[in-house]
């Protein structure tokens, strides 16, 4: 397993540590940094940060649960494949809950709430390049942002267990695909809820989470190794009907 010890992935030694390790094996993971059949040795990363092998353990049991890594006792751990039925699992609770937070925001809409979206907006447009872990981390922020807006801070943090592998799958869509389409989508979120547009913000939100359907296909084609797919054909997704636009 190689370590790697880069600004984002650095321990704070004042803050707590399993929570840190859990974020950066995490990000790793999503990032393919560490990709699926990978072994990681819960000594040697206890060893490369200088901690104690317990909470590296209890990161390795959160990741478990969340389906990223398979403990294997006596064998190891690896990290396991894209599983094809989560990342439509989790897609589609996603999209049902954060189509209602965006309803709930563009309800009453916050103007110091929007000033803050519009600046996270300049920040993604800002970055260089098709830069996908800078991207990931401001997407991840405007998304939690919508959430807190809406008073469902704890209903977030529901979601980020569940979206783990719709995450990985986000991340090689980025490699394939550009930034600038979703920023887009991001910045017709935030201009449906400004004018106070409840069904727009609904349909501006619910189009956006769908994107990664749109680039499943092509993702699973270049990177196949990567995946679980079941067996034979693979399902169609279910999805609401969209307020004011397409049932895609």
């Amino acid at each position: 397993m190689k370590i790697e010890h880069h600004s984002a992935w650095e321990l704070d030694p004042t803050a707590s540590i399993t929570p840190q390790i859990t974020r950066i094996l995490r990000e790793r993971i999503i990032q393919s940094d560490l990709k699926p059949g990978d072994r990681i040795s819960e000594s040697e990363l206890a060893k490369s940060y200088g901690v104690s092998r317990q909470p590296v353990r209890e990161a390795f049991i959160k990741l478990a649960d969340q389906g990223l890594l398979e403990v294997r006792p006596q064998r190891g751990t690896i990290v396991t494949r894209i599983g094809y039925f989560a990342v439509l699992d989790a897609r589609f609770l996603r999209e049902a809950i954060e189509a209602d937070i965006a309803k709930i925001v563009a309800s009453d809409p916050d103007p110091a709430v929007v000033a803050e979206l519009r600046h996270q907006l300049a920040r993604q447009q800002a970055l260089k390049g098709n830069d996908a872990a800078a991207f990931t981390r401001l997407d991840e922020q405007f998304h939690r942002t919508l959430a807190e807006a809406a008073g469902k801070s704890g209903a977030w943090r529901q979601i980020e267990g569940l979206k783990s592998q719709m995450d990985r799958v986000r991340y090689l869509s980025l490699a394939e695909f550009r930034i600038d389409a979703l920023i887009a989508q991001h910045r017709e979120v935030v201009d449906r809820i400004e004018a106070g547009d409840v069904p727009g913000a609904n349909a501006a939100i619910r189009l956006h989470l769908r994107e990664v359907l749109n680039d499943l296909p092509q993702i699973i084609a270049a990177n196949t190794q990567f995946f679980d797919l079941p067996d034979g054909e693979t399902p169609e997704p279910v999805n609401a009907p969209i307020q004011g636009g397409p049932n895609e």
